[in-house]
């Protein structure tokens, strides 16, 4: 089995594939300071609990695929790949990396691992022209030309960044739980909040996709929008825009893109 992990700023969110099947997959928090020995310690906890695996690490994974936003902790699953799984095959998403999609960037080196890797995924289940939107620590948008090209994106601050900004800078506010609130109006200050992030993220959404849309492609109607990332839920209902919903985008193009360099190791 193929074991994917990717790394966000926030969160580290690990499959396991059988062929093209997800069969397992977990959520972790990222801990920049967590050592190459540390990984591999929650790594056999993980995995130990899955009855396809093995309880010695390693046993049943035939491969691993790896992207990072996190420099830091890519330098230390490169380390865990070596020194525990240094018969298995591994892919480390950096430049070099086979992807098969062209990144028309000004410096193609500054797109994050993950923004790519999603695009390899969105090529591959729908064609383009697309945009990704990832719901993660930053919002991003990914377009994606009808040739497969990745042509640039949007950065915006993510979901949990506005809510904690609004706790810190907010003299009479404070954290709230990310939730639907009853209405759109609050009929109190939680609710007022909630409402402002769900309802206020949707229109950002539909906002930055149409306008994107319109320099994608002639017809916007042409450009597929998938959503992605752990927070995508809050906001899917609420967009007009959205198409798709595919939680497991990037671990789908982390599979892709092991399948495309694993021949040429």
């Amino acid at each position: 089995m193929l074991l994917t992990i990717d790394v966000g700023n926030t969160h580290t969110v690990l499959g396991l594939f059988d062929g093209e099947d997800i069969v397992e997959h977990w959520r972790i928090s990222t801990d920049a300071r967590r050592t190459a020995d540390e990984l591999a310690v929650l790594l056999q906890g993980l995995m130990g609990m899955h009855p396809l695996l093995g309880e010695e690490l390693g046993d049943g994974i035939d491969g691993i695929a790896v992207c990072s936003t996190v420099p830091s902790v890519l330098h230390e699953l490169r380390e865990v790949t070596r020194r525990y799984y240094g018969d298995v095959p591994a892919v480390l998403v950096e430049p070099g990396i086979k992807t098969g999609v062209p990144i028309l960037m000004d410096n193609p080196k500054e797109v994050g691992a993950d923004r790519i890797i999603n695009a390899v995924a969105a090529v591959e289940l729908y064609g383009g022209p697309a945009i990704v939107v990832d719901f993660g620590t930053a919002t991003t948008f990914d377009a994606i030309s009808a040739r497969g090209e990745y042509t640039g994106g949007v950065i915006a601050p993510g979901i949990e960044i506005s809510v904690d900004a609004l706790g810190v800078r907010g003299a009479q506010l404070r954290k709230i739980e990310l939730a639907r609130p009853r209405a759109v109006i609050g009929k109190n200050t939680v609710e007022a909040m909630q409402a402002g992030i769900v309802y206020g993220f949707a229109g950002q959404v539909d906002g930055v996709v149409s306008r994107m849309t319109r320099e994608l492609a002639d017809d916007p109607d042409d450009v597929t929008v998938i959503a992605t990332g752990g927070l995508a839920p809050m906001v899917l209902g609420e967009s007009s825009l959205i198409d798709e919903h595919e939680p497991w985008l990037t671990l789908i193009g982390l599979r892709l893109v092991y399948e495309r360099n694993v021949s040429r190791m």
